[in-house]
């Protein structure tokens, strides 16, 4: 099932999210409703305060750039109750996106690689390294389940710069090709 996206002012999105356990009810379908969700939005990453739930949980499918990122080709998990425990590398700016930030790209400044724990759809625990784009992808969700937006990652001045543009979306007076849930 299609959910809607939470977009910018939605109080959900500035949470920090709960960790989960494995009996967490209607996990396997929130699951695959975030997939469906991320695909037909055509996202890369979907957390899931995204779509109204403050639980530490995101899903990533990378495959689309794999043509730019060939590191990336089959890059498709879950992480459930992550935690970044170590940052390294040196800080590369890229510009990011976000489905409940829609219409706004800016450049953000991120550490080069990370070091994260979590646990798979199946509670089965992970601790890897990731660099480059997908290390970005994963900080940008992480993000979500930390409460935070890839905007506030900007100056001041660009946050001025854009504030009428968040207003907007706020308020739901975006165009997007997706179902979104505006703040009431």
């Amino acid at each position: 099932m299609i959910l809607p996206v939470y977009v910018y002012g939605q109080p959900v999105l500035r949470k920090v999210a709960e960790n989960i356990t494995k009996d967490y009810k209607g996990l396997e379908q929130l699951i695959s409703d975030m997939k469906e969700t991320m695909l037909r939005a055509e996202g890369i990453g979907l957390a899931a305060p995204q779509v109204g739930f403050p639980i530490r949980l995101f899903v990533i499918d990378a495959d689309p750039l794999k043509e730019d990122f060939p590191e990336l080709e089959g890059f498709r998990k879950v992480f459930i109750n992550a935690q970044i425990v170590e940052e390294f590398g040196d800080d590369v700016v890229e510009q990011e996106g976000c489905l409940s930030v829609p219409g706004i790209r800016e450049d953000v400044k991120r550490p080069d690689g990370i070091r994260i724990k979590y646990l798979d759809e199946n509670f089965v625990e992970h601790d890897e390294e990731y660099e480059g784009f997908g290390a970005r992808i994963i900080q940008h969700e992480y993000d979500h389940i930390d409460g935070h937006l890839f905007v506030d990652h900007l100056s001041a001045i660009k946050k001025r710069l854009i504030k009428g543009r968040l207003s907007n979306i706020s308020k739901g007076n975006v165009n997007v090709g997706y179902r979104i849930k505006v703040p009431k």
